[in-house]
């Protein structure tokens, strides 16, 4: 499936050591340019319209489209190097724009639509991009909001009523240049020198402040390719260097995950797949739903589109997936195309997954793959086993099974240790079965964090030459070289008889019919400053979110049921506080990962006015 990205960093099987043949950020379109070449009426995207109709894009279409920004964005006075935010909706503009940067070696600033706004202009601020490519919507907020006020000089506004107030029309740039392009020709001047002599269109100020230094011959052999941000879950966002290496690893991995052929139907709820699967070759269909909003997907519409167009895999976060599993399960509905789903953003719900296989064909892969901004994918772990002996364990309070760790990635469970470690050390790794912070390593591993040298010092190990990534995560393995998950390390509850781990608590819970999600929480009593220097034991607290609306006599024997089960595994018991919590806060960005320092301060109000069951 991957001859087309397989070796190109300069190896046989793509695994050179470090900057060892470093792939170029062109090589990332590879599979783009030869889908164009040999198949260019095949689809490359699908984007609903709104009507319940979808625009159809080939790939001789989109390596056009990648081809005409190019000129245009570098007409407008893009170069290598230059840091380029790019807010456009999953889609082929999305995909042709992010190409196109590619082509001249910009830098994209992937801003992820889940990030909150309040973040973004922090985030801007430290990235400092010179331009700024969006829509109207996202021009509107730039300007309100101050996103990137004191860096952005090359506003550029994508498609809408486009207005002079927030930037310059892409469509003017693509006219412009192919005016001057045309013009060159008919000089019989070459296209790159007449270019030369005209860097810009006149309408950003000042040109030679963005211009390519022709002086300096002196190039960085392995510079940044894209800046992406992390969620945010746990602070602030951090934008994450990825040079081409990572990149193209992390292509290649993913499509280990993830098989599908070149020109086979994909979807992904994810948006950056949109961006993945097209690089892959995929013909992908973006769904119909709020990608700000993911718990708000409409079912029937993902369920309408699978069907119409055969999709063969899909790519989705938990919420989503499990939306479609429910709407399977009461409507009875097969998706016979269905071959490959796999769940990222957070661990597949073994509820989920034993919903949704009834209505998957019998050969089909439901995969749970574990990873993160800063190195993805690590693990994977595929339903059937998540559903044996797996389930078992996890129920028991055991932890979340991510899987086997993949092939190119070297991951270990290392000593807790809270602050920087800069060199690996012989007996760092702890044995299998002892809890400890989880590392990786291997080609998809980046290296650095922009800007924040003490936040990249804390979450980075050099060993060799190559980096380590510390996850921030707790787990273990297993006699069997299988990685299982705790829960964060910040998120642990510190208590009197000792700490309790999120991943060993709530799939406890969700073993009680009722129960639609908990997060386990830590509140400190209310004299815990009056021992000054003392560690806190928090009070366990765990809080459910419950199926439908329970009434309070409800909710009593649900409370009864949870704290029952919890009676039966020695670490659960010291868990004696349940509150029912109507919806729980949870990231923008997959709708999954529980926004666990606001429940705790909710839970805290709660303790303390007697509203415990």
């Amino acid at each position: 499936m991957l001859d087309g990205l397989e070796g190109r960093d300069g190896t046989a099987d793509g695994s050179a050591g470090p900057y060892a043949g470093v792939a170029r950020a062109a090589e990332l379109l590879a599979v783009v340019e030869e889908m164009a070449r040999d198949h260019p009426d095949a689809v490359a995207l699908r984007r609903p319209t709104g009507d319940g109709e979808h625009t159809e894009t080939t790939y001789g279409e989109l390596s056009a489209r990648c081809d005409t920004y190019a000129r245009a964005l570098a007409y407008g006075g893009l170069r290598p190097g230059t840091r380029t935010c790019l807010m456009v909706p999953p889609g082929a503009e999305l995909v042709a724009l992010a190409g196109a940067l590619s082509r001249i070696g910009a830098v994209p600033v992937l801003i992820d639509p889940g990030i909150a706004k309040s973040a973004v202009k922090a985030c801007l601020e430290r990235v400092a991009p010179e331009a700024f490519i969006g829509v109207p919507r996202a021009h509107a907020a730039r300007l309100l909001l101050g996103w990137g006020r004191r860096s952005v000089r090359l506003p550029i506004v994508v498609g809408g009523q486009a207005s002079r107030l927030y930037g310059v029309p892409l469509e003017r740039l693509c006219g412009r240049s192919a005016a001057t392009a045309a013009a060159a020709a008919e000089r019989d001047v070459p296209e790159d020198a007449d270019a030369e002599q005209v860097p810009g269109t006149g309408e950003f100020a000042p040109e030679a402040d963005v211009r390519e230094d022709a002086a300096s011959p002196v190039r960085d052999p392995d510079p940044v390719a894209m800046l992406a941000f992390t969620s945010g879950a746990t602070g602030l966002p951090k934008a994450v260097e990825y040079r081409a290496r990572h990149m193209s690893a992390q292509l290649r991995m993913a499509g280990e995950v993830w098989p599908l052929e070149p020109g086979e139907v994909g979807m992904s709820t994810l948006p950056a797949f949109a961006l993945g699967g097209s690089a892959l070759g995929y013909s992908m269909v973006v769904p119909e739903m709020d990608f700000l909003h993911p718990a708000t997907m409409d079912a029937a519409l993902l369920v309408r589109d699978i069907r119409r167009f055969g999709v063969v895999g899909l790519f989705a976060s938990p919420v989503p997936l499990d939306r479609l599993s429910r709407y399977c399960a009461e409507h009875g509905v097969v998706l016979d195309s269905l071959r490959a789903v796999v769940c990222g953003g957070a661990s597949l719900d073994p509820r989920t997954a034993e919903r949704l296989r009834p209505f998957l064909p019998v050969d089909a892969m439901v995969t749970s793959v574990y990873g993160a901004t800063e190195v993805m994918p690590v693990s994977a772990l595929e339903s059937r086993e998540l559903l044996g002996d797996v389930r078992r364990l996890t129920e028991a309070g055991h932890g979340t099974c991510v899987g086997w760790p993949l092939r190119e990635s070297t991951v270990r469970v290392i000593v807790d240790t809270p602050g920087p470690l800069p060199e690996w050390y012989d007996g760092l790794e702890v044995p299998p079965g002892t809890v400890g912070e989880i590392t990786v390593a291997g080609p998809s591993t980046t290296e650095r964090y922009e800007g924040l040298p003490d936040r990249t010092a804390l979450a980075k190990i050099r060993e060799g030459g190559r980096t380590v990534h510390r996850m921030g995560d707790l787990g273990r393995f297993d006699q069997h070289g299988r990685l299982w998950l705790c829960g964060r390390a910040v998120q642990r509850v510190r208590t009197a008889d000792g700490d309790l781990y999120p991943e060993q608590v709530e799939p406890v819970a969700h073993t009680v019919p009722g129960v639609r999600r908990s997060a386990l929480v830590g509140v400190a009593p209310e004299d815990a400053g009056d021992a000054a220097g003392a560690p806190v034991a928090y009070v366990p607290v765990l809080c459910v979110e419950a199926e439908g609306r329970p009434d309070r006599e409800e909710r009593r024997r649900l409370a009864a049921d949870v704290l029952a089960r919890f009676d039966e595994f020695p670490h659960t018991r010291a868990v004696r506080h349940v509150l029912f919590h109507p919806g729980l806060p949870v990231d923008v960005r997959h709708n999954s990962k529980i926004d666990r320092p606001r429940l705790a301060r909710w839970a805290a109000r709660g303790l303390r006015g007697g509203r415990f069951r």
